[in-house]
Protein backbone atom coordinates (compact mmCIF):
# COMPACT_ATOMS: atom_id res chain seq x y z
CA UNK A 1 0.00 0.00 0.00
CA UNK A 2 1.59 3.34 -1.00
CA UNK A 3 3.32 5.34 2.33
CA UNK A 4 0.89 7.57 3.49
CA UNK A 5 -0.07 9.01 7.22
CA UNK A 6 -2.62 6.66 8.09
CA UNK A 7 -5.68 9.11 9.57
CA UNK A 8 -7.28 6.02 10.48
CA UNK A 9 -4.30 5.35 13.45
CA UNK A 10 -5.03 9.19 14.25
CA UNK A 11 -8.28 8.51 14.82
CA UNK A 12 -7.31 5.35 17.19
CA UNK A 13 -5.36 7.11 19.32
CA UNK A 14 -7.66 10.20 19.81
CA UNK A 15 -10.93 7.56 20.43
CA UNK A 16 -7.96 5.71 22.77
CA UNK A 17 -6.81 9.01 24.42
CA UNK A 18 -10.89 10.47 24.63
CA UNK A 19 -12.16 6.84 26.21
CA UNK A 20 -8.91 7.28 29.17
CA UNK A 21 -10.12 10.69 29.97
CA UNK A 22 -13.91 9.07 30.48
CA UNK A 23 -12.87 6.02 32.17
CA UNK A 24 -9.90 8.62 34.52
CA UNK A 25 -12.08 11.11 35.07
CA UNK A 26 -15.77 9.86 36.57
CA UNK A 27 -17.27 12.14 39.22
CA UNK A 28 -17.27 9.74 41.98
CA UNK A 29 -15.63 6.13 42.16
CA UNK A 30 -18.53 5.13 43.80
CA UNK A 31 -20.79 5.69 40.71
CA UNK A 32 -19.54 4.37 37.61
CA UNK A 33 -21.41 2.26 35.31
CA UNK A 34 -19.42 -1.49 35.44
CA UNK A 35 -17.69 -1.23 31.45
CA UNK A 36 -16.14 1.69 32.95
CA UNK A 37 -14.55 -0.19 35.74
CA UNK A 38 -11.22 -2.13 35.45
CA UNK A 39 -11.80 -5.96 36.54
CA UNK A 40 -11.36 -6.84 39.78
CA UNK A 41 -8.61 -8.98 38.77
CA UNK A 42 -9.02 -11.90 35.72
CA UNK A 43 -11.17 -10.68 32.78
CA UNK A 44 -11.17 -7.89 30.27
CA UNK A 45 -13.63 -5.07 30.20
CA UNK A 46 -13.78 -1.90 27.60
CA UNK A 47 -11.57 -0.48 29.84
CA UNK A 48 -8.78 -2.68 30.28
CA UNK A 49 -8.63 -1.97 26.66
CA UNK A 50 -7.41 1.36 26.85
CA UNK A 51 -3.88 1.24 28.01
CA UNK A 52 -2.79 -1.74 25.52
CA UNK A 53 -4.59 -0.03 22.50
CA UNK A 54 -2.67 2.36 23.24
CA UNK A 55 0.44 0.70 23.38
CA UNK A 56 -0.41 -0.95 20.07
CA UNK A 57 -0.43 2.73 18.46
CA UNK A 58 2.59 3.28 19.75
CA UNK A 59 4.04 -0.10 18.01
CA UNK A 60 2.09 0.89 14.82
CA UNK A 61 4.08 4.08 14.37
CA UNK A 62 7.05 2.15 15.41
CA UNK A 63 7.04 0.64 12.51
CA UNK A 64 7.02 3.78 10.37
CA UNK A 65 9.54 4.75 12.25
CA UNK A 66 11.81 2.61 12.79
CA UNK A 67 12.19 0.61 9.05
CA UNK A 68 14.78 2.80 7.90
CA UNK A 69 17.00 1.47 10.70
CA UNK A 70 18.62 -1.39 8.14
CA UNK A 71 22.37 -1.28 9.83
CA UNK A 72 20.95 -2.15 13.92
CA UNK A 73 21.33 0.34 16.73
CA UNK A 74 23.58 3.21 15.76
CA UNK A 75 25.02 5.62 18.49
CA UNK A 76 22.60 8.32 17.57
CA UNK A 77 19.62 6.26 17.61
CA UNK A 78 20.19 4.88 20.38
CA UNK A 79 20.54 7.86 22.20
CA UNK A 80 17.27 9.56 20.66
CA UNK A 81 15.47 6.22 22.10
CA UNK A 82 17.19 6.51 25.62
CA UNK A 83 16.52 9.74 25.92
CA UNK A 84 12.85 9.69 25.17
CA UNK A 85 12.24 6.63 27.28
CA UNK A 86 13.39 8.14 29.92
CA UNK A 87 11.97 11.67 29.84
CA UNK A 88 8.49 9.38 29.48
CA UNK A 89 9.53 7.85 32.71
CA UNK A 90 10.20 10.94 34.32
CA UNK A 91 7.21 12.51 33.17
CA UNK A 92 5.13 9.76 34.74
CA UNK A 93 7.49 9.47 38.15
CA UNK A 94 6.49 13.41 38.50
CA UNK A 95 2.69 12.70 37.84
CA UNK A 96 2.91 10.19 40.65
CA UNK A 97 4.22 12.86 43.11
CA UNK A 98 2.45 15.99 42.15
CA UNK A 99 1.40 17.91 43.78
CA UNK A 100 2.40 16.92 47.29
CA UNK A 101 6.02 15.42 46.34
CA UNK A 102 5.77 13.26 49.52
CA UNK A 103 9.58 11.30 48.10
CA UNK A 104 9.02 8.51 51.20
CA UNK A 105 5.89 7.06 49.64
CA UNK A 106 6.23 8.17 45.97
CA UNK A 107 4.91 5.38 43.69
CA UNK A 108 7.80 4.64 41.01
CA UNK A 109 5.61 2.80 38.42
CA UNK A 110 2.71 3.84 36.50
CA UNK A 111 1.14 4.03 32.69
CA UNK A 112 3.63 6.62 31.17
CA UNK A 113 6.78 4.73 32.91
CA UNK A 114 5.27 1.24 31.33
CA UNK A 115 5.25 3.00 28.19
CA UNK A 116 8.78 3.97 28.55
CA UNK A 117 9.93 0.77 29.19
CA UNK A 118 8.24 -1.09 26.53
CA UNK A 119 9.27 1.72 23.96
CA UNK A 120 12.84 1.62 24.99
CA UNK A 121 13.14 -2.56 24.60
CA UNK A 122 10.62 -2.79 22.07
CA UNK A 123 12.77 0.28 19.91
CA UNK A 124 16.24 -1.86 20.23
CA UNK A 125 14.91 -5.00 19.26
CA UNK A 126 12.93 -3.26 16.32
CA UNK A 127 15.86 -1.61 15.49
CA UNK A 128 18.74 -4.48 16.11
CA UNK A 129 16.53 -8.02 14.13
CA UNK A 130 14.74 -8.35 11.29
CA UNK A 131 11.27 -9.61 10.79
CA UNK A 132 11.36 -13.22 11.87
CA UNK A 133 14.16 -12.84 14.74
CA UNK A 134 11.21 -10.16 16.13
CA UNK A 135 8.61 -12.58 15.36
CA UNK A 136 10.83 -15.55 17.73
CA UNK A 137 11.37 -12.65 20.63
CA UNK A 138 7.66 -12.58 20.72
CA UNK A 139 7.01 -16.05 21.00
CA UNK A 140 9.81 -16.38 23.73
CA UNK A 141 8.41 -13.16 25.52
CA UNK A 142 4.96 -14.49 25.66
CA UNK A 143 5.89 -17.87 26.86
CA UNK A 144 8.85 -17.12 29.00
CA UNK A 145 6.98 -15.24 31.22
CA UNK A 146 4.05 -17.81 31.14
CA UNK A 147 6.84 -20.28 32.70
CA UNK A 148 8.39 -17.78 34.84
CA UNK A 149 5.24 -17.19 36.46
CA UNK A 150 3.76 -20.34 36.96
CA UNK A 151 7.37 -22.38 38.14
CA UNK A 152 8.33 -19.48 40.60
CA UNK A 153 5.62 -20.31 43.23
CA UNK A 154 4.35 -23.72 44.32
CA UNK A 155 0.55 -21.93 45.01
CA UNK A 156 -1.02 -19.36 43.36
CA UNK A 157 1.01 -18.18 40.54
CA UNK A 158 -1.62 -16.23 39.26
CA UNK A 159 -3.41 -15.02 42.79
CA UNK A 160 -2.59 -11.59 43.54
CA UNK A 161 -0.82 -11.92 47.27
CA UNK A 162 1.69 -14.51 45.69
CA UNK A 163 2.40 -14.10 42.43
CA UNK A 164 6.12 -13.37 40.96
CA UNK A 165 5.57 -9.63 39.58
CA UNK A 166 4.47 -8.44 43.32
CA UNK A 167 7.65 -10.21 45.14
CA UNK A 168 9.85 -8.89 42.78
CA UNK A 169 8.44 -4.90 42.87
CA UNK A 170 8.80 -5.40 46.69
CA UNK A 171 11.94 -7.05 46.49
CA UNK A 172 13.11 -4.05 44.68
CA UNK A 173 11.23 -1.29 45.22
CA UNK A 174 9.85 -1.54 48.67
CA UNK A 175 5.94 -1.54 49.54
CA UNK A 176 5.88 2.39 50.56
CA UNK A 177 6.59 2.54 47.03
CA UNK A 178 3.96 0.57 45.51
CA UNK A 179 0.57 0.70 43.97
CA UNK A 180 -1.74 0.15 46.97
CA UNK A 181 -5.38 0.35 45.44
CA UNK A 182 -5.45 -3.44 45.53
CA UNK A 183 -6.10 -3.72 49.06
CA UNK A 184 -1.77 -4.90 49.45
CA UNK A 185 0.99 -3.82 47.98
CA UNK A 186 0.73 -4.34 43.86
CA UNK A 187 1.42 -2.95 40.87
CA UNK A 188 -0.18 -3.11 37.77
CA UNK A 189 2.24 -1.74 35.88
CA UNK A 190 5.12 -3.74 37.86
CA UNK A 191 8.34 -4.42 36.52
CA UNK A 192 8.27 -8.27 35.59
CA UNK A 193 5.02 -7.33 34.11
CA UNK A 194 6.53 -4.99 31.27
CA UNK A 195 7.94 -7.56 29.62
CA UNK A 196 4.76 -8.82 28.39
CA UNK A 197 3.93 -5.50 27.83
CA UNK A 198 6.55 -5.71 24.92
CA UNK A 199 4.44 -8.11 23.40
CA UNK A 200 1.63 -5.81 23.04
CA UNK A 201 3.52 -2.98 21.61
CA UNK A 202 5.07 -5.53 19.12
CA UNK A 203 1.47 -6.32 17.98
CA UNK A 204 1.27 -2.55 16.26
CA UNK A 205 4.69 -2.72 14.98
CA UNK A 206 3.64 -6.41 12.90
CA UNK A 207 0.21 -4.60 12.01
CA UNK A 208 2.23 -1.27 10.83
CA UNK A 209 4.40 -3.74 8.55
CA UNK A 210 0.95 -5.94 7.45
CA UNK A 211 -0.93 -2.57 6.37
CA UNK A 212 2.79 -1.12 4.58
CA UNK A 213 2.77 -4.06 2.78
CA UNK A 214 -0.26 -4.89 1.73
CA UNK A 215 -0.85 -3.92 -2.09
CA UNK A 216 -4.31 -1.89 -0.89
CA UNK A 217 -6.53 -1.04 1.65
CA UNK A 218 -8.93 -3.79 1.32
CA UNK A 219 -6.36 -6.62 0.95
CA UNK A 220 -5.06 -5.02 4.65
CA UNK A 221 -7.90 -5.05 6.22
CA UNK A 222 -8.81 -8.81 5.31
CA UNK A 223 -5.34 -9.46 6.88
CA UNK A 224 -5.74 -7.40 9.95
CA UNK A 225 -9.28 -9.23 10.36
CA UNK A 226 -7.94 -12.72 9.89
CA UNK A 227 -4.73 -12.40 11.99
CA UNK A 228 -6.71 -10.49 14.60
CA UNK A 229 -9.41 -12.83 14.84
CA UNK A 230 -7.04 -15.33 15.77
CA UNK A 231 -4.92 -13.48 18.05
CA UNK A 232 -7.70 -12.71 20.38
CA UNK A 233 -9.09 -16.97 19.99
CA UNK A 234 -5.67 -18.07 20.77
CA UNK A 235 -5.67 -15.43 23.75
CA UNK A 236 -9.01 -16.29 25.02
CA UNK A 237 -8.39 -20.23 24.67
CA UNK A 238 -5.27 -19.27 26.34
CA UNK A 239 -7.09 -18.42 29.14
CA UNK A 240 -7.96 -21.12 30.74
CA UNK A 241 -4.84 -21.67 32.23
CA UNK A 242 -3.13 -18.41 31.96
CA UNK A 243 -6.01 -16.09 32.90
CA UNK A 244 -6.34 -12.98 31.07
CA UNK A 245 -5.75 -10.30 33.70
CA UNK A 246 -4.32 -6.80 33.16
CA UNK A 247 -2.80 -6.20 36.05
CA UNK A 248 -0.04 -8.93 35.63
CA UNK A 249 -0.31 -8.19 31.23
CA UNK A 250 -0.50 -11.98 30.72
CA UNK A 251 0.16 -13.32 27.78
CA UNK A 252 -3.04 -14.60 27.02
CA UNK A 253 -3.97 -10.29 27.61
CA UNK A 254 -1.36 -9.86 25.51
CA UNK A 255 -2.66 -11.90 22.46
CA UNK A 256 -6.63 -11.33 23.51
CA UNK A 257 -5.96 -7.35 23.29
CA UNK A 258 -3.60 -7.55 20.60
CA UNK A 259 -5.99 -9.13 18.33
CA UNK A 260 -8.96 -6.96 19.28
CA UNK A 261 -6.98 -3.69 18.05
CA UNK A 262 -6.35 -5.81 14.92
CA UNK A 263 -9.47 -5.40 14.44
CA UNK A 264 -10.54 -2.31 15.75
CA UNK A 265 -7.94 -0.67 13.67
CA UNK A 266 -9.43 -2.74 10.36
CA UNK A 267 -12.90 -1.43 10.89
CA UNK A 268 -11.63 2.19 10.98
CA UNK A 269 -9.91 1.60 8.27
CA UNK A 270 -12.61 0.12 6.12
CA UNK A 271 -15.09 3.08 7.67
CA UNK A 272 -12.29 6.09 6.65
CA UNK A 273 -10.29 4.76 3.75
CA UNK A 274 -12.97 2.73 2.15
CA UNK A 275 -16.20 4.09 2.71
CA UNK A 276 -14.73 7.61 2.81
CA UNK A 277 -16.80 8.27 6.17
CA UNK A 278 -14.24 10.95 7.55
CA UNK A 279 -16.26 13.43 9.47
CA UNK A 280 -17.55 11.91 12.51
CA UNK A 281 -13.75 11.35 13.32
CA UNK A 282 -12.26 14.94 13.46
CA UNK A 283 -12.26 15.64 17.30
CA UNK A 284 -10.61 12.29 17.73
CA UNK A 285 -7.91 13.25 15.30
CA UNK A 286 -7.28 16.82 17.53
CA UNK A 287 -6.92 14.60 20.46
CA UNK A 288 -4.56 11.91 18.76
CA UNK A 289 -2.46 14.78 17.22
CA UNK A 290 -1.41 15.47 20.92
CA UNK A 291 -1.30 12.37 23.06
CA UNK A 292 1.00 13.08 25.69
CA UNK A 293 0.15 16.42 26.18
CA UNK A 294 -3.45 15.89 26.80
CA UNK A 295 -2.55 13.00 29.07
CA UNK A 296 -0.02 15.07 31.40
CA UNK A 297 -2.37 18.04 31.10
CA UNK A 298 -5.52 16.15 32.51
CA UNK A 299 -3.54 14.40 35.17
CA UNK A 300 -2.37 17.86 36.43
CA UNK A 301 -5.66 18.74 36.32
CA UNK A 302 -7.19 16.24 38.17
CA UNK A 303 -5.07 16.47 41.14
CA UNK A 304 -4.84 20.08 40.98
CA UNK A 305 -8.43 20.32 41.72
CA UNK A 306 -8.32 17.41 43.93
CA UNK A 307 -5.69 18.29 46.22
CA UNK A 308 -4.95 21.92 45.96
CA UNK A 309 -8.29 23.83 45.55
CA UNK A 310 -10.71 24.03 48.60
CA UNK A 311 -14.32 25.06 48.37
CA UNK A 312 -17.11 25.54 51.00
CA UNK A 313 -20.10 24.16 50.18
CA UNK A 314 -23.84 26.48 51.31
CA UNK A 315 -23.60 23.94 54.45
CA UNK A 316 -20.08 25.14 55.73
CA UNK A 317 -18.31 21.84 54.82
CA UNK A 318 -15.33 22.04 52.80
CA UNK A 319 -14.27 19.87 49.99
CA UNK A 320 -12.07 19.66 47.03
CA UNK A 321 -12.49 21.45 43.63
CA UNK A 322 -12.80 17.95 42.24
CA UNK A 323 -15.81 16.78 44.73
CA UNK A 324 -17.81 20.43 44.47
CA UNK A 325 -17.61 20.37 40.96
CA UNK A 326 -19.34 16.78 41.18
CA UNK A 327 -21.79 16.95 43.97
CA UNK A 328 -22.48 21.03 43.37
CA UNK A 329 -23.01 20.77 39.37
CA UNK A 330 -23.58 17.53 37.76
CA UNK A 331 -25.52 15.69 40.48
CA UNK A 332 -28.37 18.29 40.70
CA UNK A 333 -28.51 17.86 36.71
CA UNK A 334 -28.19 13.99 36.28
CA UNK A 335 -28.35 12.45 39.96
CA UNK A 336 -25.50 10.24 41.48
CA UNK A 337 -24.71 7.70 38.52
CA UNK A 338 -25.48 9.64 35.72
CA UNK A 339 -23.86 13.00 37.22
CA UNK A 340 -21.07 10.94 37.73
CA UNK A 341 -20.74 9.88 33.69
CA UNK A 342 -21.83 13.68 32.66
CA UNK A 343 -18.88 14.71 34.59
CA UNK A 344 -16.32 12.80 32.47
CA UNK A 345 -18.21 13.42 29.43
CA UNK A 346 -17.82 17.08 29.76
CA UNK A 347 -14.03 16.34 31.16
CA UNK A 348 -13.66 15.28 27.19
CA UNK A 349 -15.44 17.57 25.35
CA UNK A 350 -13.58 20.13 27.88
CA UNK A 351 -9.90 18.75 27.32
CA UNK A 352 -10.61 17.85 23.32
CA UNK A 353 -11.15 22.04 23.64
CA UNK A 354 -7.71 22.18 24.44
CA UNK A 355 -6.02 19.99 21.61
CA UNK A 356 -8.52 21.66 19.05
CA UNK A 357 -6.87 25.17 20.07
CA UNK A 358 -3.35 23.31 19.79
CA UNK A 359 -3.97 21.73 16.47
CA UNK A 360 -5.64 25.20 14.89
CA UNK A 361 -2.34 26.18 16.26
CA UNK A 362 -0.56 24.02 14.80
CA UNK A 363 1.14 22.94 18.35
CA UNK A 364 2.51 19.19 18.68
CA UNK A 365 3.92 18.40 21.92
CA UNK A 366 6.35 15.56 21.14
CA UNK A 367 9.31 13.87 23.38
Amino acid sequence: MPAKRLLALDVMRGLTIALMIMVNTPGSWSYVYAPLLHSKWNGCTPTDLVFPFFLFIVGVSMWFSFKKFNNGITKNALFKVVKRALIMFLLGVFLNGFPLFDFENLRYLGVLQRIAIAYLIGALLCMQFNYKQILVAFGIILIGYWGLLYFSVTEGPYDLATNLVRKIDLLLLGEQHIYSGFGLPFDPEGLLSAIPSVGTLLMGYFTGRFIERSSNTMKAIKKLLSIGAIATSIGWVWNFVFPINKALWTSSYVLYTGGLAMVFLAVLLWFIDVKGFKKWSTPFIHFGTNPLAIYMFSGIYVLTISYLIKITTASGEVISGYNYLYSEVFVPIAGNMNGSLLFAITHIIFFWLITYVLYIKKIFIKI
